[in-house]
């Protein structure tokens, strides 16, 4: 881990906010910049970053002792649990087992030297958030995704409380989904609240849903409006990670 110069959380209060779809797209967006990216899948009991990869029949290797991890690119490297088990399998695990897939997961894997390592966590505050504010050091900070609704938002305070708590910097909040279904523009409000960066917004877009499906990254694209939002995103984070 020393040899990775900035580790960035991707996480939300609630499930479904499309959280994992934006740590996805973050990883290849910095990759197609020309930096040197990881891509770690904390999410132990449902893994869904392979699928948006389309990596789901990858299969994991070692060498001298160390677990190689999927590579995307050359680079953009990823590791998840979805590797070790088949589709079907629950995981069906308390937290002493899950800190320790997790510490594998940081020192037991070769990542090689990074510019940035980013970790799509579950949703909430739970053992996987305990485990890596413990284990990994000299965290850069971490990203909060969240839709507009008010009961994502209940979520999304408790999740920038756990990151003050555990002294990890907030970079900001993006908000996903943002349309007349969900409304639009109260993730910014909370972000002025709190005094805190609020990255930016991008709608609900049906080319975001086809393009997980698929396991293409919309940022692939660069005719999307979506991608053009998005890049806009990045440029933030990168700006922040430079200070």
């Amino acid at each position: 881990m020393d040899n990775i110069k900035h580790k960035l959380l991707v996480m939300s209060g609630k499930g479904g906010v499309g959280k994992t779809t934006i740590a996805v797209n973050l990883a290849y967006a910095l990759s197609k910049k020309g930096f040197r990216v990881g891509l770690l899948d904390v999410d132990i009991h449902g893994p869904n970053v392979p699928k948006m990869l389309h990596l789901e029949d990858k299969k994991l290797l070692s060498k001298d002792n160390k677990i190689i991890p999927i590579k995307v690119k050359d680079n953009l490297k990823v590791m998840s649990m979805a590797f070790l088990l088949n589709k079907k399998d629950a995981v069906i695990w308390r937290g002493p087992m899950k800190h320790n897939i997790i510490r594998q997961f940081i020192e037991d894997v070769e990542w090689g030297n990074l510019d940035y390592l980013i970790l799509d966590f579950p949703p909430g505050t739970g053992d996987e958030h305990i485990s890596i504010s413990q284990l990994l050091k000299d965290i850069t900070g971490s990203v909060i995704v969240s839709t507009p609704q008010q009961v994502a938002l209940i979520d999304v305070i408790k999740a920038i409380d756990f990151s003050k708590k555990v002294n990890i910097p907030v970079i900001g909040l993006i908000e996903n989904m943002a349309s007349d279904v969900f409304g639009k523009g109260s993730v910014k409000e909370l972000a002025n609240t709190q005094k805190l960066n609020f990255l930016g917004s991008l709608g609900l877009s049906k080319e975001i849903t086809d393009s997980g499906d698929k396991g293409e990254p919309f940022v692939i694209n660069d005719s999307l409006d979506v991608t053009k939002s998005f890049n806009d995103i990045v440029e933030k984070i990168i700006a922040y990670c430079k200070k």
